[in-house]
């Protein structure tokens, strides 16, 4: 049992933390910071959400159901300030045999006609927001709320071997619809690259 809580231990020791790196547009690092509130107080600024809700513990394996039981108070709260009609839970794992393809088609700059809301219940993904005349990296962990207002331009990396779970929140049912940009940018900025 020890050794068990020492493993639990050490793998919160070296989980990773949230992290906002803002660019300018022709690449150069203007800041950087892992602190929750600096995070979101930066991202209000071009009017992005950015929350650290509780984690609570779920059995290994939890469906869709089970997940979105566990963060009712909040989904509702989300559901009722932004009018989101639509709830669901998108699990990705590393051996998932679409991931290529699922990863290509976020990488490039988009924009979407409602805001874009993701909950992160496990593992990371890297927002990336265009705007202000600046890029904003946003690594999102556990924990991590992530509202991208309609018409922001973004893109999102889930990696080459995707690992987590999100809840997401539409206006329209019908779910993830894009209007891609057709600009290169995404394509001058670091990847999501896990440790």
């Amino acid at each position: 049992d020890r050794v068990d809580d020492r493993r639990r231990t050490r793998r919160t020791e070296i989980q990773r933390l949230s992290k906002l790196e803002v660019f300018a547009e022709d690449g150069a690092k203007l800041s950087e910071t892992s602190e929750g509130g600096a995070i979101a107080d930066a991202l209000a600024e071009i009017g992005v959400t950015f929350e650290r809700w509780p984690t609570r513990a779920l059995p290994a394996g939890a469906d869709a159901d089970a997940i979105l039981a566990a963060y009712v108070p909040e989904v509702e709260r989300l559901k009722v300030m932004g009018g989101y009609q639509s709830v669901d839970v998108v699990s990705v794992v590393p051996d998932h045999p679409d991931r290529a393809t699922m990863r290509t088609k976020f990488l490039s700059e988009h924009t979407h006609a409602e805001d874009e809301v993701r909950f992160f219940v496990r593992g990371e993904g890297l927002f990336t927001l265009h705007a202000a005349d600046r890029v904003w990296n946003v690594l999102c962990c556990d924990g991590d709320l992530m509202s991208v207002p309609a018409g922001m331009t973004h893109w999102f990396d889930m990696g080459a071997a995707p690992n987590f779970t999100a809840i997401r929140m539409f206006v329209n049912p019908d779910g993830w619809v894009a209007a891609f940009t057709g600009s290169d940018i995404a394509e001058r900025f670091p990847r999501y690259e896990p440790a």
